[in-house]
């Protein structure tokens, strides 16, 4: 104990001595990550605001799939339910939770929109037409965001992991930072597989 004391005593000012120990460049990369995952939560909470003005208006086409807009409802309680906190950046497991809800709101939407291309009357509806659009608009919002967020986890994590400047982070508590895995970034990028049943008559 005294002698991993005895080193991280030692490696305080070394780390402050090194030209290039990297804690301004930690101060900047840390305010970086935290914009964009501000950015990313504000375009989730866009897409669940949009959400029940989109379900009322498709409640108004009597015999629309009720099956369809109870999972939007309950897919989109469940994504909100979920407070993101400082310390939830901080816990993959956690992070993980909160995206799989926020994909699965985004898969019942999107099963949502293809099931309508089946309602003429949703279709020739302005007021759906002009939701149809803000979601689309955000979906592409979000996708930005998500790519600008891991690529300022990847700059930051670089930074934590290289010598020398990883005796920084370990003096200043600066550890990696868990982030979007790619393949979930590539699962929530295909579209839902949506089929129909055979009408007869057609």
């Amino acid at each position: 104990m005294r002698r991993r004391w005895l080193a991280w005593a030692a490696s305080v000012p070394l780390a402050a001595a090194l030209p290039g120990c990297g804690y301004s460049e930690f101060q900047r990369l840390d305010e970086e990550d935290s914009a964009a995952c501000a950015e990313v939560l504000n375009q989730y909470q866009r897409r669940a605001d949009l959400v029940p003005n989109l379900v009322a208006t498709v409640q108004g086409e009597a015999n629309f799939e009720r099956e369809t807009l109870t999972r939007v409802i309950e897919a989109r309680a469940r994504a909100t339910a979920i407070q993101v906190t400082p310390e939830m950046l901080q816990d993959p497991q956690a992070l993980q939770r909160f995206q799989a809800a926020q994909g699965e709101l985004g898969g019942a939407l999107a099963r949502l929109l293809a099931v309508a291309e089946q309602y003429p009357n949703l279709k020739a509806n302005q007021g759906f037409a002009d939701l149809r659009v803000q979601l689309e608009g955000t979906e592409n919002r979000i996708a930005v965001a998500r790519n600008r967020y891991i690529q300022a986890v990847q700059r930051y994590n670089t930074l934590a992991r290289s010598f020398p400047t990883n005796l920084t982070a370990k003096v200043f508590g600066y550890a990696p930072k868990p982030g979007f895995a790619p393949a979930d970034e590539a699962t929530l990028a295909q579209p839902p597989k949506v089929e129909f049943p055979a009408t007869p008559g057609r």
